[in-house]
């Protein structure tokens, strides 16, 4: 669990706070096996004997002042007794992990028969778009082999397809079948037949390690619907179009039910994985896509307003109905035309899985991204509480979870990998702030409970090893991290422990709410608001700029931070973010679907990725196996005033390798697999969340446009997010003379 915090000491008390102009808060990667400083927590068990504090219901931690009979909780300072059992265990401090660290992770017991925990088979269905090509086919194919390859034996596969029918895959006998039932195409339709009418659903999911060959035979099978039995059997025109038949909406919640049914008996967790070629636009849950063209210039609206929001419930109702059904959906939408994932998102988002859009078939990382998300571990049915001490409580909270309804500050996590990362800001709840004193320090504490299926393999029991054979276990745990921090007791003291990484996903989570709710104007503004209060606080609380008769002089204005080094990187930032698609115009013609998958990639990235993804970063090396600087700036005369040959750019969706046009042709290129680049490479490959694409670039004889447009520094972001020649330093500039005016 990895924990980081804008700030590494906290603000003394509200003012301080809030005329420093930073954001206070944290972000939370609670599935990730270490902590953010490489160390791993204490495990234990028994965690359902773990004392708890009568008054806030924190748990008892290294923190606690603790003597023979009792105990003083160390975030609302109550006194708790101990019962025999826990005297008796702390009298042995060293074989209890409660004691040894404050980072630890403990089994539960599970409710129900060591039979019952046995029947946990891992479920994975994957639903495929036939109205579709050729192209996307192969791809989905592709993607799919990866993933059996991927799945743990045991696991259960099933093979679905949609277009204007429904089709369900028996790969269980001798030659793959399959059975199709017709969607209806009203609006408010349903499937005619159950899925479980059609085909027993233990006869659709089929073992992974018996039907492989079968599995694939069967999806060697897969055809596009083609053109004739489209207009036969979904032929329906809008004002003359004739809609392709993508019955997805019907198919998905069909799917759905027909899991469900077996949740809690054959399995946890069901995931589905939805392949999508384009918009659904058959049946019930069909979008219309019409709002995407060129009518806002007529109208007069706000493109970037109107395209943001679902135009329709219908999904968002879906992911409520699949995690009551124990089912988490990842969308891959492999698409360049408008498939309005403002609408489909909530179905993966809210379900607990995750949403990929890849703009063609040529040079998609799809199946490598699938093999990747089903080799790593991911915990499911998760529940994340964070606690604080009295002074402070949680504000906002970011991420995606869903709040639970009864409880403040627990959130519920269906499916969480060792990437997914959340946020919470904080307020205080006196004007008070914190004491002085050192022994009653800010305390926030997290707890994490969730629930992972163990393979046979790595039972500790033999005897549950030989009665399960390839069943899994589920094991339920609680993992817990209490954290104490110091107090900044002035301004300046505040701005020299900034983490400027946990800054950036703090404004990254609060500019993506503001677009969503009032439009990417509005979050740009926001953002450019920000970054001038925090440049005139602290230029005021270092006593830089002096007014004298009613003017200031702006050469004495410090945009660069430059008395403060941990607040030096926020100026490139922001500009980056501005020039970021995220918050691009509609105009400029940034696609809407890819700004959506952009908020819900970013939304879940741990601060360094993100700063990756918003400012990449760029190293020189002169040879492929000498790093020459570990980083530049991104502008084109960092390169021209650099000596160095070769330029590898990590903008965590991209690694690009640039070769200067001067560099000396006896250099090998690409670089060699045994060389220092390389090997930093693909470590950085090895670590990310997604498969980044490589890319090697020959200055002077190769188009170097997908390098080029990294070195933002000379593009310039203005009110209106046009480009043109002017960049960074005029935007420092006219952040300059808005400090001022906001100054006077």
């Amino acid at each position: 669990m990895a924990v980081r915090a804008t700030v590494s000491r906290f603000p003394m008390e509200e003012d301080v706070q809030e005329s420093s102009g930073l954001p206070w808060g944290i972000t939370v990667t609670p599935f990730a096996s270490k902590d953010e400083n490489g160390l791993s927590p204490v495990y234990g068990s028994n965690g359902d004997l773990l004392p708890r504090c009568e008054n806030c219901y924190a748990y008892f931690n290294t923190y606690c002042e603790l003597d023979q009979w009792a105990w003083n909780c160390s975030l609302c300072g109550t006194l708790n007794g101990l019962d025999s059992q826990a005297i008796a265990r702390y009298s042995h401090p060293q074989s209890c992990a409660e004691m040894m660290s404050s980072f630890i992770d403990l089994e539960l017991p599970m409710e129900g028969s060591d039979e019952e925990m046995m029947q946990a088979c891992p479920v994975y269905v994957a639903a495929v778009d036939l109205s579709s090509s050729e192209e996307f086919l192969e791809l989905t194919k592709s993607a799919l082999q990866a993933a059996l390859e991927a799945l743990a034996p045991g696991s259960l596969f099933g093979l679905a397809t949609f277009s204007h029918k429904m089709g369900l895959y028996d790969v269980q006998g001798p030659i793959p079948v399959v059975k199709n039932v017709f969607i209806l195409p009203d609006m408010e339709g349903t499937l005619p037949i159950e899925l479980e009418d059609v085909m027993p659903l233990l006869q659709f999911l089929a073992p992974v390690e018996t039907c492989k060959d079968r599995i694939t035979a069967a999806l060697d099978t897969l055809r596009p619907t083609t053109s004739w039995e489209r207009t036969t059997g979904a032929g329906q025109e809008i004002d003359g179009v004739l809609m392709g038949g993508r019955g997805f909406g019907v198919a998905m919640e069909a799917l759905i039910k027909y899991l469900g049914s077996e949740y809690g008996i054959t399995f946890a967790l069901a995931r589905v994985f939805a392949f999508i070629s384009g918009p659904p636009d058959y049946g019930a849950g069909q979008l219309d896509t019409r709002r995407y063209g060129e009518q806002y210039a007529s109208k007069g609206e706000d493109a970037d307003r109107a395209l943001l929001p679902e135009q329709t419930p219908f999904y968002k109702d879906l992911a409520s109905v699949a995690v009551q059904a124990g089912v988490c959906v990842d969308i891959f939408a492999v698409t360049n035309e408008y498939t309005d994932l403002a609408s489909l998102k909530f179905l993966s988002i809210e379900s607990g899985g995750a949403l990929f859009l890849y703009s063609n078939t040529d040079d998609s990382t799809l199946p490598q991204d699938m093999y990747r998300m089903l080799s790593r571990p991911y915990a499911f049915g998760c529940i994340l509480r964070l606690r604080t001490s009295s002074e402070f409580k949680p504000g906002h909270s970011y991420g995606h979870f869903f709040p639970d309804p009864q409880y403040e500050n627990v959130q519920h996590i269906i499916c969480c990998d060792s990437f997914a990362t959340y946020a919470y800001d904080f307020d205080f709840t006196s004007a008070t702030g914190f004491s002085r004193y050192a022994s009653e320090q800010p305390v926030l504490q997290i707890a994490f409970q969730y629930t992972v299926i163990v393979p046979p393999e790595e039972l500790s029991s033999p005897r549950l090893v030989s009665a399960s054979r390839s069943k899994h276990l589920l094991k339920r745990r609680l993992r817990i991290r209490t954290l104490q921090f110091g107090t900044a007791r002035n301004m300046n003291e505040l701005y020299d422990n900034v983490d400027s990484e946990v800054v950036l996903s703090i404004l990254v989570h609060k500019v993506i709410l503001a677009s969503l709710e009032q439009g990417v104007r509005e979050g740009r503004m926001l953002l450019n608001d920000w970054l001038i209060i925090l440049t005139a606080q602290y230029n005021d609380a270092s006593k830089i700029v002096q007014f004298k008769n009613g003017g200031s002089l702006a050469a004495q204005v410090d945009v660069a931070f430059s008395q403060c080094p941990q607040l030096q990187p926020l100026p490139r930032l922001v500009f980056a973010l501005l020039r970021n698609p995220l918050l691009r115009f509609h105009e400029e013609g940034v696609h809407p679907d890819y700004r959506i998958y952009l908020q819900c990639l970013f939304s879940a990235l741990e601060p360094s990725s993100l700063h990756r993804a918003i400012y990449p970063v760029l190293t020189s090396y002169s040879t492929p196996d000498k790093q020459a600087y570990p980083r530049h700036s991104l502008s084109r005369a960092a390169l021209l005033t650099s000596d160095s040959p070769i330029f590898f750019l990590d903008a965590f969706t991209n690694l690009i390798v640039f070769y200067s046009s001067t560099a000396d042709p006896a250099l090998p290129f690409p670089p060699p697999q045994d060389c220092l680049l390389r090997s930093t490479i693909n470590k950085l490959k090895q670590e990310r969340s997604i498969t980044p694409k490589l890319i090697f670039i020959r200055g002077g004889q190769d188009d170097a446009s997908a390098f080029e447009n990294y070195l933002i520094e000379e593009q310039h972001v203005d009110g209106s997010g046009f480009a043109s020649v002017m960049g960074f330093v005029s935007f420092l500039e006219d952040v300059t003379q808005s400090v001022m005016e906001f100054m006077k």
